[in-house]
């Protein structure tokens, strides 16, 4: 009886995890070496002109662009995910760090805000909102977080 109510237990708490929390992160969020459920999350938002939706997931980084200095600075990067989209992440420089020792071929976690484009979409907002109305984003480079 005991065993069957730790199965129970544990199963209701798997349950809560994969149900109730943020839909992005998943089981598979974070690990690198598979198609996660976040993974399918952003090639759905790409195939359907998604935007303004909070996305969260992984993927290497493949290219490093110049920062963009109209406005608010951005440092900005492109990373592929493991199903091959890619995503330019957007991340804003005046609020947030600089990841300073980004390379080609590292691997990014990420969390912010996803919006549409032809070449697979831009993930912005990867940063905490200094006026608290939008929710916070982050970035996490060699176990650092930028927010």
């Amino acid at each position: 009886m005991k065993k069957f109510l730790l199965i129970f237990i544990v199963g209701i708490a798997l349950y809560g995890f994969l149900h109730l929390s943020p839909k992005s992160f998943s089981i598979g969020t974070f690990f690198s070496s598979e198609y996660s459920t976040s993974d399918l999350s952003l090639e759905e938002a790409f195939k359907n002109k998604r935007s303004e939706i909070q996305v969260g997931g992984s993927g290497k980084v493949i290219k490093i662009l110049p920062d963009d200095t109209q406005g608010s600075r951005h440092q900005k990067f492109i990373i592929k995910l493991n199903s091959g989209q890619t995503l330019l992440i957007a991340h804003n420089i005046d609020i947030a760090l600089r990841i300073s020792d980004l390379n080609i071929g590292d691997h990014i976690n990420f969390y912010g805000e996803y919006e549409w484009n032809s070449k697979g979409g831009v993930v912005h907002w990867t940063h905490h909102d200094p006026s608290g109305h939008h929710e916070g984003g982050w970035l996490n480079h060699s176990g650092k977080m930028y927010q």
